[in-house]
């Protein structure tokens, strides 16, 4: 009788085990899944931006430096290993950033505005970027649903037990966080 209850009891504790290690193998999983869908944006946004600047390029003629400074990112961000996710995320908000000022030349450029081919590829780009911006938060979400079950008993054991570490969430650079400062002047 004391055999089948030890047998029971190991059994159960078995089970307990890989049910948790498979739950942290998901959950990790499921953080680099969220990673893909972010390089999977990042590339469809680094495929359409030479459209961009060409389609640009003959309206915007004192806006050189811009454009050239668009492709510079992109060159650097499509060079980087597949594993830099920080540095491709930097990268990543320059680009963003640099976007803005090229979105910002239709307003000087009238016949820019009016173009179909550039409205086309402003309307890819800003999905584009809000895809970007919903798969960061999906990738920190997962990352967080991840890094829960790492500190948390029993799971942080068997976490522990088999070397898996912490995920780094993806942050918004300082500068982001800070209030526009506006003037009515």
């Amino acid at each position: 009788m004391i055999a089948i209850i030890c047998i029971i009891v190991v059994v159960v504790l078995v089970l307990g085990y890989i049910g948790i290690y498979n739950g942290l193998q998901k959950a990790k999983v499921n953080t680099d899944e969220s990673w893909s869908q972010i390089d999977v944006q990042l590339k469809r946004r680094n495929d359409l931006i030479p459209n961009l600047v060409e389609t640009t390029k003959g309206y915007a003629k004192y806006e050189q430096e811009t454009l050239q400074k668009v492709i510079a990112l992109r060159n650097q961000i499509v060079q980087l290993p597949a594993d830099a996710k920080q540095e491709k995320m930097e990268l990543s908000n320059q680009i963003s950033d640099s976007l803005k000022s090229i979105f910002a030349l239709s307003e000087n450029y009238p016949d820019l505005k009016a173009n179909e081919q550039y409205k086309l590829l402003m309307e890819e780009l800003t999905n584009t970027e809000n895809k970007i911006s919903y798969s960061r938060q999906l990738f920190n979400s997962s990352a967080a649903l991840y890094n829960q079950k790492l500190l948390v008993f029993p799971s942080n054991v068997i976490a522990k037990m088999h070397g898996m570490l912490k995920v780094d969430y993806l942050e918004t650079p300082q500068e982001e966080k800070q209030v526009p400062k506006v003037s009515f002047d």
